[in-house]
Parts: C-alpha cells; sequence; structure tokens
C-alpha cells in the first residue's frame, strides 16, 4: 500500500468518540502530531451546543461536527463512505452501529477498490475473561492470550464485544474484496485525560450503580483481575496505529488485532471498588468506605454480561505493539490505584448527579 505522504488534499477521518475519554485524548495527541496538518476530523456527536463544539474544537481544531448518535443509521453509512478512515472510539458493543460502518466503508470501496479504506474499532480485553465470577483461582489456570497469532476463534462463544468484532474480523478476512480493518483491546483504561471527557465512564456507572448501597461493591468477592493501561498510553498506542496504517505499513485484517495493556501488575477488582468507596467515604458521599460482595439487586440489573465483563480475570500479552516500538510509559509512572483519588474526585466534579 502506498503511503500518502506528500498528498495535497487532506485526508478526512469520521471519527466515533470525539467527546469521549479515550477518543478526546486520541484527538489531543492527533493534533500534536505530525499529521494534524494535513488529517481533517468528521466528528458524530450528539446534543451539539455551541459550547461543546468549541470545546471539542480546543482538542482539535480542524474539526467539524456532524449532529446525531450511533444510532442515526444513515448518518453512519453515509460519512462513512465518504471517508477513507473511520476511528470508533464510542461504545464496543453497538453492533447495529458497525453494520453501518462497514456498509459504508464497502459502499466506498466499490467506488474506489484501489484504495481500501480503513476502520480501527475501539473493542475491550474483556474478550479474553475467564468467567471466574470474582473467585480465586490458580494464576496457573488462567489463559494468557497474544495478540500475535490472535484470532476470535480462540475465545469461548458468546463473550462480550464479540457481537462486534467478529463482524470486523470477518470484514477484514474475506477473500472477496477485504477492508482494511484493525481492532485495539484495551484493558481497564485509568488516569486523567486531556481532553473533552477527563475520566472514564466506567467510574460513574460504578458509583451509579452502588449509590443506594452507600458502599462500593464487587461482582461477588472480587478477587479477580484484570489488566490495565493509562489513558495517554491507549491514545498513543492508536496514534501509532494510525499514523502506520496511513503509511501503509501494519498489519490489518486477520493479522490486525492489538492489545493495548501495561506490564503492571493485574489489580484485583475489589482493591480498585475499595478505593473509590474509600474516597467517597472521605467526600461524605458514600456513608461506608471500602466495598463488599453486591447483592443480587443490583448485579441482576446487570444480568450475566455483567458478571463476565466484570467477575473474571484477564491476562494479554501486548507483544505487536511491542513490535512496533511503543512503551506504555505513563502506566509506568503512575500506577491505576494510585491514580484513582484524584480521578473520583474529578468524577464528582464533572458529574453532579453523583452527589445527589
Amino acid at each position: 500500500m502506498s503511503s500518502e505522504a506528500g498528498a495535497k488534499s487532506k485526508r478526512n477521518v469520521f471519527f466515533l468518540g470525539a467527546t469521549g475519554f479515550l477518543g478526546s485524548q486520541f484527538l489531543v495527541l492527533l493534533a500534536r502530531s505530525d499529521l494534524a496538518p494535513t488529517t481533517h476530523i468528521v466528528a458524530l456527536v450528539r446534543n451539539v451546543t455551541p459550547d461543546k463544539e468549541k470545546r471539542l474544537k480546543e482538542v482539535y481544531q480542524d474539526l467539524s461536527i456532524i449532529e446525531g448518535d450511533l444510532d442515526s443509521h444513515d448518518i453512519v453509512k453515509e460519512q462513512a463512505s465518504n471517508a477513507r478512515y473511520v476511528i470508533n472510539c464510542a461504545s464496543s458493543d453497538n453492533d447495529a452501529c458497525v453494520r453501518n460502518i462497514l456498509i459504508g466503508l464497502e459502499e466506498r470501496q466499490r467506488r474506489d477498490p484501489a484504495h481500501p479504506p480503513l476502520y480501527i474499532h475501539v473493542s475491550g480485553l474483556a474478550i479474553a475473561n475467564d468467567n471466574a465470577r470474582g473467585e480465586k483461582v490458580e494464576e496457573s489456570t488462567i489463559p494468557v492470550y497474544t495478540d500475535i497469532g490472535f484470532s476470535l476463534g480462540q475465545l469461548p462463544p458468546g463473550g462480550p464485544h464479540l457481537n462486534c468484532d467478529t463482524l470486523i474480523s470477518v470484514a477484514g478476512s474475506r477473500k472477496d474484496g477485504p477492508l482494511r480493518t484493525i481492532i485495539a483491546y484495551p484493558g481497564w483504561i485509568y488516569g486523567v485525560s486531556e481532553g473533552y471527557r477527563k475520566t472514564t465512564a466506567a467510574l460513574r456507572v460504578f458509583i451509579g450503580a452502588c449509590k443506594s448501597l452507600q458502599q462500593m461493591g464487587t461482582w461477588g468477592p472480587g478477587h479477580n483481575s484484570f489488566s490495565s493501561i493509562h489513558v495517554k498510553d491507549a491514545a498513543n498506542a492508536l496514534l501509532m496505529i494510525f499514523k502506520r496504517a496511513v503509511a501503509g505499513n501494519v498489519d490489518v485484517g486477520t493479522g490486525g488485532h492489538y492489545f493495548l495493556a501495561s506490564d503492571e501488575p493485574t489489580v484485583p477488582f475489589r482493591e480498585i471498588m475499595g478505593v473509590i468507596g474509600d474516597v467517597l467515604y472521605k467526600q461524605k458521599v458514600f456513608a461506608n468506605g471500602g466495598s463488599r460482595p453486591l447483592p443480587a439487586s443490583v448485579t441482576d440489573a446487570y444480568g450475566e454480561l455483567g458478571w463476565v465483563l466484570l467477575g473474571g480475570n484477564h491476562r494479554v500479552k501486548a507483544s505487536r505493539m511491542k513490535r512496533l516500538g511503543w512503551t506504555p510509559s505513563e502506566s509506568r509512572k503512575i500506577s491505576l490505584l494510585e491514580s484513582l483519588p484524584t480521578e473520583v474526585q474529578i468524577a464528582l466534579r464533572e458529574d453532579k448527579t453523583l452527589l445527589a
């Protein structure tokens, strides 16, 4: 694939997740990169206001907004059809949105078969979940996956994110007219973003779910542990992938699976929830600190998917990114547990409903 270096016209990128935690941090780094002068972002944004548009353009100046959401099917198809590049940092589980992106990209490919479009999709490492249901298990029994030689067929069927990831994998690996597809799988993304959204939505979801209990909690006893990655490291990995994709020298399709995880020790879920609970107690938001196993009145609302996402372990090796020269430097500077108190305080400022 030839490089786009020296191209006179700007490359248009249809971007989903511009107001999100990871997506906005990616745009911050893109704005600082040598791609910025030749890259125009078309961002899908819901509930557009002048203030929201102003703040987004402070993050990335060369940006235009298309109002809509992931369920705006015709808009998503049209914008994907108009773009040679689509980056989806929004929901990893909206399969209707993914189908519409792929339909749009396939329309574009039929118009210009010499230049296959690129789709970068952000999934998650919950695909590697062992469904331990929060129980303590022997470390030797936890599967360890590496992204070199990886395929979705290695995973148990029916796991999280596979509804979307399978669609993308098929589109990128078929023999007749494959798209250029890349799926990135970050672990627990933590830290404080420099972008539009400063903290992960997971914090607000967990705090909201536990408000009625006045104490943080876990699915089961919470012995399960997760790989993690600082938001700046995850965004830097995406930028590295995108830059190489523009230059035409990155693995796509069957080789387009990229795990994003640091080498730092995995963190048990009960320790994560315990730190959050202690901060909320000190802030007089919750009546109790620490965490405890959640009752069925909370977990039942999330169904079996909640147990799979939040009750299991995942162990992976980010071999592909390291082969590209990527290092999780921010994750080495500050750990997940060290970062959490600041994140919780910022989340409380970002979302006043958590204090109600």
